[in-house]
């Protein structure tokens, strides 16, 4: 059913039950979320709810006007008032109780926010308001459950990070202190065989402090990058020479494929070297003995692309889209779960990019990509 109106106006709420009723187009006034038109099946879900509104408001005004002038008549008879003289008290009254309603309307999702600002000013980082009112306010709370939202799971982060720091401490610790007890009660000599676990400890500590340092520096956008002209070919090919005796240990072989020419990159060569070690060191733990870990790099466009593969045992696809956050590792991984998550800041910071392509059983390809060519660097 419709209402007979120009074209490209409103024609009235439509029956959807009627497959040939022509699509209406959404007046300006409509409010935002509600759809147009509104539909209506008899006997199903009732009439749209702004048509129950209309009609409630119509028996409302039947029982005021009815309610009045029963007031009316008792006035007339009891003061012998003329009744045009309770009508503009009547429309006063009628003022005020639909001022009121309007109030209390506008006012309620208000009250929601505020409630629910000061549960997340106490800490429960959970509230969430109902998205109803006009369209504005409506708007508001989506944008304020949005904010908790976050704030939720940022919340769960930081004390996920805080545990997994925890936990990454107390090992060398332990080792640490056991070590020198045992040293100092004479049960162990004080020789190089007894000190090295306590070296190897306070190493791993050393990285781990500094691998924390370097992260809470991305986090914060602090993280300084001494750019200088660096040949990113020499690079690759020091990182892998510096890594071949652990691919040795482990029986694995290492290659570099380098192309004769590519560009001079403004970076930073410490932390790209870092970066970079880091991919190779998770390629090289995670490849069985007899496996191979290869580097390729190339350069188009001005682009450079760095690729690092392996033969090992690939990522699994549930932990593969969380590979870059913080102490992410796997069932059989022994790393602090932090290397990943260095070198993707580190590459961001660069404003590269970094991937990571995996599938259980078919090994592992990361690829850096940076940009910023200065000019072409000659090779024999």
């Amino acid at each position: 059913m419709r209402a007979g109106g120009g074209p490209g106006r409103w024609q009235g709420w439509v029956d959807t039950s009627d497959p040939n009723a022509p699509p209406r187009r959404r007046p300006p006034w409509w409010p935002e979320g509600e759809p147009f038109p509104p539909a209506w099946r008899p006997g199903h879900h009732g009439p749209p709810r702004f048509i129950r509104l209309i009609g409630c408001l119509f028996f409302g005004a039947l029982l005021v006007a009815a309610i009045f002038g029963a007031g009316v008549g008792a006035v007339v008879g009891r003061f012998g008032f003329h009744p045009l003289v309770l009508i503009p008290i009547f429309f006063v009254a009628l003022l005020v109780v639909v001022a009121t309603g309007g109030i209390r309307r506008m006012t309620r999702p208000v009250d929601n926010l505020t409630q629910a600002a000061r549960r997340i000013e106490a800490g429960d980082y959970s509230a969430q308001v109902p998205e109803s009112g006009p369209p504005e306010v409506r708007s508001v709370a989506r944008a304020f459950n949005s904010m908790s939202a976050r704030l939720k799971t940022m919340d769960e982060q930081r004390k996920g990070f805080l545990a997994d720091v925890t936990h990454e401490l107390r090992t060398p610790l332990s080792v640490i202190r056991g070590q020198a007890e045992g040293i100092a009660d004479g049960l162990y000599p004080g020789d190089a065989a007894h000190v090295a676990p306590i070296l190897d400890a306070a190493q791993t500590l050393e990285r781990l402090v500094e691998d924390l340092r370097t992260l809470a520096l991305a986090d914060a956008g602090n993280l300084v990058l001494n750019r200088e002209p660096t040949d990113i070919g020499e690079l690759l090919r020091d990182t892998v020479e510096s890594l071949r005796s652990q691919a040795d240990s482990g029986g694995l072989t290492l290659t570099a494929d380098i192309a004769g020419q590519l560009p001079t990159l403004e970076l930073d060569p410490a932390r790209m070297r870092s970066a970079i070690a880091n991919l190779f060191s998770n390629a090289i733990r995670h490849t069985p003995s007899g496996g191979a870990v290869t580097a390729a790099i190339t350069a188009e466009g001005g682009q450079v692309t760095i690729k690092v593969t392996d033969s090992g045992e690939g990522i699994p696809a549930d932990l593969l889209p969380h590979v870059f956050e913080r102490f992410t590792r796997g069932p059989a991984s022994k790393g602090s779960g932090l290397g990943l998550a260095i070198a993707h800041d580190i590459v961001t910071a660069h404003s590269g990019t970094l991937k990571i392509e995996s599938a259980p059983g078919s090994g592992t390809t990361a690829m850096v990509e940076l940009p910023g060519a200065t000019g072409p660097t000659p090779r024999p």
